[in-house]
């Protein structure tokens, strides 16, 4: 691990780092991209204001490079979805086209309305 210039950010095998969690840089901007507030972000990451504030530092002091690496993380986590997508979709279709399972009818018809139920609520 080798600090990225900010006492709160390393970069780790995962990429820019909140030092002490798991937590990447690349979470935080995804929640910044959606527009949350600040606070709702440093409370949903259970980070301090410190960690927060050097946070929002660090992006601000490096924003073209970290939205590039941002940009690359995109695209990789696109590619893995795309890899397991086409590696199961014969799978999926097998499962799919199985008859239901006896014995799980009431499970089925309850899933069935709450899903139902779900999606009156939407509207």
């Amino acid at each position: 691990m080798t600090n990225a210039g900010n006492e709160h950010i390393i970069r780790t095998e995962r990429g820019l780092t909140i030092a002490g969690t798991r937590i990447t840089l690349y979470d935080v901007i995804d929640y910044l991209k959606a527009d949350y507030p600040h606070k709702y972000i440093r409370d949903v990451f259970n980070l301090t204001d410190e960690q927060m504030n050097g946070v929002l530092a660090y992006i601000e002091a490096h924003q073209v490079e970290v939205e590039a690496e941002y940009q690359d993380v995109l695209q990789m986590a696109q590619e893995i979805r795309q890899y397991w997508q086409e590696r199961n979709r014969d799978r999926l279709a097998r499962i799919a086209a199985d008859p239901p399972r006896a014995g799980y009818e009431a499970v089925r018809v309850k899933l069935i309305e709450r899903r139902r139920q779900r999606e009156a609520n939407k509207k």
